[in-house]
């Protein structure tokens, strides 16, 4: 090969990596060309019961960590202009969803709900911090209120001889186990404790919802509500789909034209086989066996 032919090469090879350096650094700082959108929509989905905990996604379960993690994810992605949570949950605790909702006031680019089958109590929580509530007029929602639950089974352990004695540091260190009732100050106490978060709870969505306490209260009752009765309550703000719950949050966005849909944690086939009940309870046992009762933003 001649001099001539070889400097050719040479520079043929260093132009070539000059326009790979260039595109490497427009994919990491721009993000503008190569089919990299950035009028993307990006849809989380809040499946199942609302906890708390490292529980892997499945059937039944949707974790405020998974949820919170896609919150972020979504916030610090340039392409995604606006997210719509797609929400089919009874409930939960009351710490998930304020984990929740405390990613959502951290997002600074627009939120619409899509309500589906059913969104109450813990789950309407989180979802009035959003800019957009979108439910369809049979979506169950509402349900505004906190429970305790607490069980006694001291009639069962009588029967079945069984005993117990409890050595305890305090008078309310066994408030909840299931071997008697409660006594009339653990009964108050419990109550002090659901009022404490009853208060947050209604507070949150006549602040957020643009309502007298007042009026919150009066239907904070626990009661549930169609979505058509919500949207005449003030509870949500519109009816329709995922789809139309798409098109508000590009709109909210600034997005022109159809935006560009991506799913954040949408179930695999692996967690659908996987996930399921029998799976899913060795890692909810410390919530649903708690010896302390369950607290619950479900009623």
């Amino acid at each position: 090969m001649t001099q001539s032919r070889k400097l050719l090469w040479y520079f043929a090879i260093v132009f070539i990596l000059l326009i790979i350096i260039s595109a490497s650094l427009n994919l990491i700082f721009a993000g503008k060309d190569f089919g990299i959108s950035k009028n993307k929509v990006e849809v989380i989905y809040v499946q199942g019961l609302m906890l708390t905990g490292s529980i892997p996604t499945g059937l039944g379960v949707a974790t405020s960590e998974e949820i919170t993690k896609s919150l972020k994810d979504a916030s610090d992605d340039e392409g995604v202009r606006a997210i719509v949570m797609r929400i089919n949950s009874p409930g939960g605790s009351p710490a998930a969803a304020e984990e929740i909702i405390a990613a959502m006031k951290k997002t600074k680019k627009p939120i619409v709900i899509s309500m589906g089958d059913i969104a109450a109590s813990a789950a309407y929580y989180i979802s009035v911090p959003a800019n957009k509530i979108i439910a369809n007029p049979d979506t169950i929602t509402g349900s505004i209120g906190v429970i305790w639950e607490f069980q006694n089974r001291s009639k069962f352990y009588d029967k079945d001889g069984t005993s117990f004695y409890i050595s305890k540091s305090g008078e309310f260190k066994d408030m909840g186990g299931d071997w008697r009732g409660l006594s009339d100050d653990e009964k108050r106490y419990a109550d002090q404790i659901i009022a404490e978060s009853y208060a947050r709870f209604v507070t949150e969505v006549a602040r957020d919802r643009n309502l007298s306490l007042g009026k919150v209260k009066d239907l904070a009752d626990g009661r549930v509500y169609t979505g058509a009765k919500a949207k005449e309550l003030g509870l949500v703000d519109d009816f329709g789909s995922l789809d139309d719950a798409i098109d508000n949050a590009a709109a909210l966005g600034g997005i022109e034209g159809k935006p560009e849909v991506i799913y954040a944690n949408k179930p695999s086939l692996a967690q659908l086989l996987f996930g399921g009940e029998k799976q899913t309870s060795q890692f909810t046992g410390y919530y649903n066996e708690s010896p302390y009762g369950r607290l619950l933003s479900i009623s």
